[in-house]
């Protein structure tokens, strides 16, 4: 074997495609048993690995040569086998470094808030040091400085979670709300998936400069396959595989007026760019047991919004995939998040006089240009983007993927 990822229960990891791009060498996932670690490095059968939790303390011993970077981490996430010896380092420090300098979070003289206390929080205050943080606290749940007394730390300046709250599938959730850190000027999450946690989601609300931790996951590898390979690998391959990797994961999602077309550009969207469609309101209809204008009719907007909203929070939590919207969705700001937080959403704007309202209950119910009065304004605050959608499919397909290009 050349390398691998070492670790107990691994699931759905990109390490292999992210070493692959970078390097070119075999790279296997290496679910392994705690029993089974020390036979693994005793063996040596490897060139190298790459370790993940909860092994990155339990391989140190197992090591012949620390580097100093890691032994004052406490931390090994890389270990590598030149000639029969083994050395440990730690790469994702300057993964963490990478992230906030390309994120353009400062940390040089600012007070650092390190939300968690395990081996990433470890990683975390020893880049705030490089970085010259002039001051680091560090949060846990039973510690001195805890969550229940966080006011303590309301003059900090930059915020970075190393805890897996937000992660999926719990997505949605917030380990803190930054109304308690007034002057801050920066937030970083190491938790990726979603690439838009609602910290992260709360930070880009105040206009803060904030980042995922998918380019530290790149960067981390970049620096490993280097200590695999003794050969250096450009910050370009790092840009060019996180792009690759963020289209990957970003869902495309379609809002606009009722009967704009989103059915129709999005099943011919997913098609072209070999993703997964989902019509949220197909599968509202499939969840009711019933046509959407027999919701209305039989049980009223409230209740179908708010089915809309449980099914708009279980979309959003894919990946990867075309998304159609009802033209209502837009009408409750708590679906915002679940679109937006793996999502780059679109406005399809269609001329009135071309949308019809057949099956549209809140079409046929209300003056077309009233209701586009109404809902401009939302459609605008959702989107990233908006695309005119008056001339043929093959043009508006065409418009998308042009934007898509750009982000």
């Amino acid at each position: 074997m050349e390398y691998g990822l070492l670790g107990e229960k691994l699931g759905h990891s990109f390490s292999p495609q992210i070493h692959r791009a970078l390097a070119g060498y075999d790279y296997r996932l290496l679910p392994t048993p705690p029993e089974e670690v020390e036979t693994l490095l005793r063996e040596r059968d490897f060139k190298g690995l790459n370790v993940t939790i909860p092994y990155k303390q339990t391989v140190m011993p197992l090591c012949d040569a620390i580097d100093p970077r890691a032994a004052a981490i406490g931390a090994v996430n890389t270990v590598v086998n030149r000639e029969g010896r083994l050395t440990g380092y730690n790469t994702d420090i300057d993964g963490l470094i990478y992230l906030a300098r390309r994120a353009g979070v400062e940390l040089a003289g600012k007070k650092t808030v390190i939300l968690g206390s395990g081996g990433t929080s470890r990683t975390a205050q020893a880049a705030a040091k490089a970085l010259g943080a002039a001051e680091i606290a560090v949060i846990s749940r039973r510690g001195e400085d805890n969550y229940d007394n966080l006011s303590r730390h309301a003059d900090a300046q930059v915020l970075i979670n190393t805890t897996p709250v937000g992660m999926f599938p719990h997505c949605g959730q917030s380990p803190v709300s930054l109304s308690l850190f007034p002057d801050l000027t920066g937030v970083l999450d190491v938790v990726y998936n979603p690439l838009h946690t609602a910290l992260l989601l709360e930070a880009e609300a105040r206009g803060l400069p904030c980042s995922c931790g998918l380019p530290m996951l790149v960067a981390q590898a970049k620096r490993a396959a280097e200590l695999f390979t003794g050969a250096s690998i450009p910050d370009s391959r790092t840009e060019e595989i996180l792009a690759g990797l963020t289209a990957q994961l970003r869902n495309i999602v379609l809002i606009g007026m009722p009967g704009c077309g989103k059915t129709a550009i999005g099943s011919a969207l997913a098609a072209l760019l070999g993703r997964r469609f989902v019509d949220l309101d197909a599968l509202i209809v499939e969840k009711a047991g019933k046509p959407i204008p027999d919701i209305f009719a039989q049980e009223g907007e409230a209740a179908f919004r708010e089915l809309e909203h449980e099914i708009v929070r279980e979309a959003g939590m894919a990946a990867g995939c075309v998304i159609s919207t009802g033209g209502g969705v837009v009408t409750r700001q708590d679906n915002y998040a679940p679109l937006h937080q793996n999502g780059v959403i679109f406005h399809l704007v269609r001329d009135l006089a071309l949308l019809p309202s057949d099956g549209r209950p809140v079409s046929q119910s209300t003056d077309l240009g009233l209701l586009w009065e109404r809902r401009e304004p939302l459609y605008a605050a959702f989107a990233d983007r908006a695309v005119d959608n008056n001339g043929a499919l093959e043009e508006t397909l065409g418009q998308i993927k042009k934007e898509l290009e750009t982000l």
